[in-house]
């Protein structure tokens, strides 16, 4: 996880927040969610929370987590009009008539890259170590 901190926080613009977890993104009065990371704009933070969607929001699943961010943390997104990762992979999903789809994905060794809300090229297995 930390390797991609460092090469999203690289590519964002200075405007921009890179943060692992725990950070809360409060997506309404009844709803908040923990992203494992959440890339956004510096001045929608308040003092301990997200209020709204972020630009980018990346889950790294594991076989306990996975239905929690899969579906439930991607459901929840998907419900405010925000955005949106076994064997190393990396998906991308993008928000298409308040529906979620994927736009790129990689495993391994394949390249993963994506040009929006940033510009990244990364295999999920050189993220491993």
């Amino acid at each position: 996880m930390t390797q991609l901190i460092v090469r999203l926080a690289a590519v964002c613009p200075s405007w921009v927040k890179v943060l692992p977890a725990p950070a809360d993104v409060v997506l309404s009065e009844d709803t908040v969610i923990q992203p494992d990371l959440l890339v956004a704009a510096s001045a929608d933070f308040t003092e301990d929370h997200l209020p709204g969607t972020p630009l980018l929001a990346v889950e790294v699943l594991s076989s306990s987590t996975r239905g929690i961010d899969l579906l439930l943390k991607k459901d929840r997104l998907e419900r405010v009009l925000g955005r949106r990762f076994s064997e190393p992979s990396i998906t991308a999903w993008e928000l298409t008539d308040d529906t979620y789809r994927q736009t790129t994905r990689a495993v391994g060794d394949e390249t993963f890259e994506v040009t929006e809300p940033v510009s990244l090229a990364v295999a999920p297995a050189e993220l491993l170590g």
